[in-house]
């Protein structure tokens, strides 16, 4: 069992015998019901949620409309970046995932984060667009024989609506709702009809700018919680999130978890937030608002996705747009890289010269001028230059800890190599000039 030791405790002690909380029949009186399950009296009127029943019996529910944030407007291309590159039946998934009234966005609250059979979703965010605005619901646990009857309704809404959108929801949330559709024996794992994920694009976007990417760090430093209507201010501390949950089957305390349910509220919201962020980025990138590093951040997204003259354009909107020296950097490489790609050697010369002539050399810069002498120039002279002086800077680089003793035998050994074969052919051409 992973997690620190009261962490192991208290799961353990969750599943001691909580006290009998008798079912709420359909023909009962309200009195009665509240007077058979007083334990509930404060969750529900804290809360504002109800009880709601299925033929695998009852669970909490709360439901609530926001106008923020704004739905987004997906485009075609942005969702091509984002969904599996040319998987089966792409085509499909992409006109499905067009339909913004099948998207349905997930987040869960968990008894530990290991995800194992003993890990259960005891409260399960979900949300839609609706009427211009996120359509919030919240089904609740309220100890583990309701777990069936909150499977069915996850259920249901993803007949309704298959394109599920989460933040880690893929390496997560959704792994382990699906171990526990498994455990049931009884209801068959819901089939999506795709998956947006928006934890890779986020960091792939933003963690240059802001390092970690939490969904909190998103919304303040990015998406802006003030102007999203909400901020984090009065939220709770994640890690204790199990902890309320175990207390509340011990104790039937609601205060831990009225802040639990108000966390998961904002994770929807914030999801939500930044999908229409990532759209709108990666539709409009001549948007002025967009920062250097935001550039720089969807050219790699771009790049890994294979759409290289695009990416090339946007690497260099971001070199044109002024990027942090280290970051311009490796910038000017994957530029460099794409326009010799692309056969726009002289744009890639000019980057490599750049590069070959900053205060640290690149020796990849080198390496590639001297080839261009080499197979296009025919100045062997000045490629034995060059490659001197990758020779040079590389062996600085071993002396720094820059490169490691494998790679710098690798390359030392392939532009000795090279040097040995392009004086050569200096030295022949040399004796031939003489001989005429």
């Amino acid at each position: 069992m992973s997690g620190s030791l009261p962490e192991r405790f208290s799961r353990i002690s969750a599943f001691k015998p909580v006290r009998k909380r008798e079912p709420v029949l359909p023909n009962q009186p309200e009195n009665q019901a509240d007077c058979q399950a007083n334990f509930q009296d404060g969750l529900l009127a804290r809360l504002g949620a109800h009880v709601a029943r299925n033929h695998y019996g009852e669970h909490l529910v709360y439901r609530q409309w926001y106008a923020t944030p704004e739905m987004c407007e997906p485009s075609e291309e942005a969702l091509r970046l984002l969904l599996p590159p040319k998987c089966e039946g792409s085509e499909r998934i992409l006109r499905c995932a067009m339909d913004l009234e099948k998207w349905l966005f997930l987040d869960t609250e968990t008894t530990g984060l290991s995800g194992g059979t003993g890990t259960y979703a005891f409260l399960i965010g979900l949300a839609w667009w609706e009427s211009g605005g996120l359509r919030v619901e919240q089904l609740f646990m309220r100890d583990h024989d309701e777990e069936h009857s909150i499977l069915l309704e996850i259920a249901h809404r993803l007949a309704e609506r298959p394109v599920l959108v989460t933040f880690n929801g893929k390496s997560f949330d959704w792994p382990l709702l699906q171990n526990r559709f498994r455990m049931t024996r009884q209801m068959d794992v819901p089939e999506l009809a795709a998956h947006l994920d928006f934890l890779h694009p986020a960091r792939q976007l933003w963690r240059l700018q802001i390092g970690p990417t939490r969904l909190g760090d998103l919304e303040r430093n990015v998406l802006g919680s003030e102007s999203l209507g909400w901020s984090r201010r009065d939220d709770i501390d994640s890690a204790r999130i199990p902890e309320f949950y175990f207390e509340f089957l011990r104790t039937g305390a609601v205060d831990g978890i009225s802040g639990v349910f108000q966390h998961n509220r904002m994770d929807l919201r914030g999801l939500a937030a930044l999908g229409t962020r990532i759209f709108r980025m990666l539709a409009k990138p001549e948007d002025a608002r967009i920062s250097p590093l935001e550039f720089y951040g969807m050219s790699q997204l771009v790049a890994r996705r294979g759409e290289c003259s695009k990416a090339r354009k946007l690497y260099e909107r971001s070199l044109a747009a002024g990027l942090p020296g280290p970051v311009a950097r490796k910038a000017r490489h994957e530029a460099a890289r794409l326009a010799k790609r692309e056969r726009d050697f002289g744009r890639a010369i000019e980057l490599w010269n750049e590069l070959a002539g900053s205060i640290e050399p690149s020796v990849e810069a080198l390496e590639q001028l001297a080839l261009h002498y080499i197979r296009r120039e025919r100045d062997y002279d000045e490629a034995a230059r060059i490659t001197r002086s990758a020779l040079g800077e590389l062996r600085k680089a071993s002396r720094l800890g820059l490169i490691g003793p494998e790679r710098h035998a690798h390359l030392s050994q392939r532009l000795k190599k090279r040097l040995i074969r392009v004086q050569s052919k200096a030295d022949r051409l040399k004796s031939l000039e003489r001989l005429l």
